[in-house]
C-alpha cells in the first residue's frame, strides 16, 4: 500500500481530471448503447475503480470505449429484439453476457493468455477500428438530425401489418408451450387475439421501425425519411458541439473540449428554455445491484451468447492492452498484461452485476491521467469515484443534457477511432494477390473484408472471418518463401554448401545431397514430397541437411515418413546430418528414428557423415 499512496497529489490530480473527461464520454456511449446513460456511467464507475485495482497497469484509466459500445450495440438491439421489444425484460439477459464476458477475460489472464493478444493481424484490427468509426458515425446522423423512427407515425404505421402477425405467432407459440393444440381449439386463439388492443399493436409496430431502422445499415436506409423530417434545433445544438470540440482544441488542450461543449451546449439550451430532447433521466442515489441476472445465469440462457462474450471479452483484451503499450510508452514502464486482464474482466464484471456497459482500458482517459501527473492505480480508482460524485450530486442536472449534444459528441469519437493510418497506406501495399483481373494487396483485402462485414452485417462474425482469411492468406506466403528458401521444391541441381566442396567426386553420383533451409509445415510439405524426382537414377545414399530445419509439425512429420518408407523401397539409404532438438523429438515420438534411419545414420556435422559414407558405401552396394 506503500507504493499505492507514494504519488498522492498527482494522483488525485490525474484521477479527477481523467473522471470529468469521462463524463461526456460515459453518458454518450451509455446513450448509444441503447441501455441509456446510467448504464454507461455505471459502467465507467466500476470498471474504473476495479480495474484500476486488480489490473497490471498502474496509470490505465478504463471504462466504456468506441469498440466495446459499439458491440454492446449489436448485443443489445438482438436481445431486446427477442425480448418483444420490452427493454426491462430483456436487461437480465443482457447483463448475464456481460457478466459472463468479464468471467472470460479473468480467464484469459488466469491462463496466461494475455501475451498472445499481439497476434492478432494488423489488417483486422485496422479494418475493425475503421468499421467501429462509420458505425457510430451513420447511427448518430439520426439523432444528430432530431430524427427518432420510433416517433414518426407514418414510418410506424407500415409496419402494422406485420406487427399483427409478429402478435398471432407469438399466441401459437404460447398456446404450443401450454400444449394446447391449435387446430382442435381455434377459440383459445381467437379468444387470446380478441385481447390484443391498438396499443399492443403500435407497440409491436414501433419496435419493429425501430429494429428496422438499427445499425448502420439501418440508419442508411431511413436516412431520406430523416431528412425529410430534420429537427433544425437538434441539428444547431449537434453542429454547435461539434464546432466547440473541434475548435477549443485549438485554442487550448488544457481543458478537455468535450466536456466545453457538453457544459456549454447544454447551458444555452437550458438557459433559453429551448425546447429540446433531453437524455434519458439519470436516477439519483448509490447503484443497485441487479440480483436478477444471477438468476438468468443459466447454460440454456447464456449458450447462444457465448460466442458474443467470448468476443467481447477479447475485443476488451485488445482494446485494454493496446493502450496499456501507450501507458508504457509515456511512463518508461512495463504493464502486466495477464494481471491487466483479470482486472479488466473484474471491473467488467462487477460493473454488470449494477447494470453498467463492459469497457476497457481508454487510452484518451488514461494519456490524461499521466500528463495530469497520475503515476499510481490510486489515480484511476480516483476516477471511478469522481464519476461516483457525480452520478449521487449532479444526477437531476445531468439528466437535462441534451440527446443531441450527445449524439454530437459520438461523432466526434467515431471521426477519431478510424485508423487513418491504415487507409493511407492502402495505395502503397504490395498487391501480392491476384483476383480474376485485378490485383490488389492481400492486406487490404483482409482490411475491406472486415470493414464492410462489420459495418454492415455482423461485428462478431466478421472478426472471426478476418482472422481466418488473414491466417490463410499468412500460412500461403509462409509456406511459399518456406518452400523456396528451404529448397524442399524439386530443383534440378542442390547449390553445394562450403563444407560440401570437398566432398569426393568419384560419390557425387552415388550419394545425393538435400538441403532442407527452414521449417517443414503443412505449408510446404507438397512440394518436399516431390523429393524422389530429384534424385538421380544412379544414386545409392542420399545426405538430408537438416541443420536449418528449426521445425517441424505433424504435416510435415508425415511427409517426411512418406518419402523416407518410399526411398527404403527403392532401395536408397538415408543419413541425416545437424538434426535439431525440435525435429529430432518428433521424429522419435512417431519412431522414424530408430525404425526408417537408425541411429548410427544420424550425425551431428557433414564431415562425420562424409567419412561413414567413404567407410562404408561398399557395404551399401552389397546391400542393394
Amino acid at each position: 500500500m506503500k507504493n499505492l499512496f507514494s504519488n498522492i497529489k498527482g494522483d488525485a490530480f490525474g484521477g479527477i481530471t481523467a473522471g470529468i473527461v469521462a463524463l461526456p464520454l460515459a453518458l454518450a456511449f451509455g446513450v448509444s448503447s441503447g441501455l441509456g446513460p446510467t448504464a454507461g456511467l455505471y459502467g465507467a464507475i466500476f470498471i474504473s475503480f476495479f480495474a484500476a485495482l486488480f489490473g497490471g497497469t498502474d496509470t490505465q484509466i478504463s471504462g466504456p470505449t468506441a469498440p466495446m459500445t459499439a458491440v454492446s450495440m449489436v448485443v443489445i438491439a438482438g436481445i431486446i429484439a427477442g425480448n418483444d421489444g420490452d427493454v426491462n425484460k430483456a436487461l437480465p439477459i443482457i447483463l448475464t453476457v456481460f457478466l459472463l464476458a468479464g468471467v472470460m477475460q479473468i480467464g484469459l489472464g488466469v491462463l496466461g493468455l494475455g501475451k498472445y493478444i499481439r497476434y492478432i493481424p494488423y489488417p483486422v484490427v485496422s479494418g475493425f477500428m475503421t468499421a467501429i468509426g462509420v458505425i457510430i458515425l451513420l447511427t448518430q446522423i439520426l439523432p444528430s438530425l432530431g430524427y427518432y423512427p420510433k416517433e414518426d407515425d407514418d414510418f410506424v404505421n407500415r409496419f402494422k401489418p406485420v406487427a399483427e402477425e409478429v402478435i398471432l405467432e407469438n399466441i401459437l407459440k404460447e398456446e404450443a408451450g401450454e400444449g394446447i393444440l391449435v387446430l382442435e381449439n381455434f377459440k383459445e386463439t381467437i379468444n387470446r387475439a380478441e385481447k390484443t388492443t391498438e396499443a399492443d399493436i403500435l407497440k409491436e409496430s414501433q419496435t419493429l421501425a425501430a429494429k428496422e431502422a438499427s445499425g448502420a445499415y439501418g440508419a442508411l436506409k431511413v436516412l431520406p425519411r430523416a431528412l425529410e423530417n430534420i429537427n433544425w434545433l437538434e441539428l444547431i445544438l449537434a453542429l454547435g458541439t461539434i464546432f466547440i470540440i473541434y475548435g477549443f482544441k485549438r485554442i487550448t488542450k488544457a481543458v478537455p473540449s468535450t466536456l466545453v461543449a457538453l457544459v456549454v451546449m447544454s447551458g444555452i439550451a437550458v438557459g433559453f428554455g429551448l425546447n429540446y430532447r433531453p437524455i434519458e433521466e439519470i436516477p439519483s442515489g448509490f447503484p443497485v445491484p441487479n440480483l436478477e441476472i444471477f438468476s438468468t445465469f443459466s447454460l440454456t440462457n447464456v449458450s447462444p451468447y457465448i460466442f458474443t462474450a467470448l468476443t467481447l471479452a477479447l475485443l476488451g483484451a485488445i482494446d485494454s492492452l493496446l493502450t496499456s503499450v501507450v501507458a508504457d510508452n509515456m511512463t518508461k514502464t512495463k504493464h502486466k498484461p495477464n494481471k491487466e486482464l483479470v482486472g479488466q474482466g473484474i471491473g467488467n464484471s462487477i460493473a454488470a452485476v449494477f447494470g453498467g456497459i463492459p469497457g476497457a482500458g481508454a487510452t484518451i482517459r488514461t494519456v490524461v491521467n499521466i500528463t495530469s501527473g497520475g503515476k499510481t492505480k490510486l489515480s484511476g480508482m480516483i476516477a471511478g469515484v469522481m464519476l461516483l460524485i457525480i452520478l449521487l450530486g449532479l444526477g437531476p442536472i445531468a439528466s437535462k443534457i441534451p440527446a443531441a449534444v450527445l449524439a454530437g459528441i459520438l461523432i466526434t469519437v467515431g471521426i477519431g477511432v478510424m485508423d487513418y493510418k491504415g487507409l493511407k497506406a492502402i495505395p502503397s501495399l504490395p498487391r501480392d494477390l491476384k483476383l480474376g483481373p485485378i490485383r490488389l494487396s492481400s492486406e487490404v483485402m483482409v482490411m475491406l473484408t472486415v470493414l464492410l462485414l462489420s459495418t454492415f452485417w455482423n461485428l462478431v462474425y466478421a472478426v472471426g472471418i478476418g482472422l481466418v482469411i488473414a491466417s490463410l492468406m499468412f500460412m500461403k506466403k509462409i509456406g511459399d518463401l518456406t518452400a523456396e528458401r528451404s529448397d524442399v521444391k524439386p530443383l534440378l541441381k542442390e547449390k553445394a554448401w562450403a563444407d560440401e566442396l570437398d566432398f569426393p567426386e568419384s560419390l557425387k553420383g552415388q550419394v545425393f545431397i538435400k538441403h532442407l533451409k527452414g521449417p517443414l509445415f503443412f505449408g510446404s510439405t507438397s512440394d518436399f514430397q516431390q523429393l524422389a524426382k530429384q534424385i538421380p537414377d544412379s544414386a545409392k545414399a542420399v545426405i538430408i541437411r537438416t541443420g536449418r530445419m528449426q521445425y517441424i509439425d505433424q504435416s510435415g512429420l508425415y511427409a517426411l515418413e512418406d518419402v523416407l518408407v518410399d526411398l527404403e523401397k527403392s532401395g536408397i539409404m538415408v543419413l541425416l546430418v545437424g538434426l535439431l532438438k525440435q525435429p529430432r523429438y518428433m521424429m522419435e515420438r512417431i519412431d522414424i528414428i530408430p525404425d526408417l534411419v537408425s541411429e548410427e545414420h544420424v550425425f551431428d556435422s557433414f564431415k562425420e557423415c562424409t567419412k561413414w559414407i567413404k567407410a562404408n558405401l561398399k557395404n551399401i552396394e552389397k546391400k542393394m
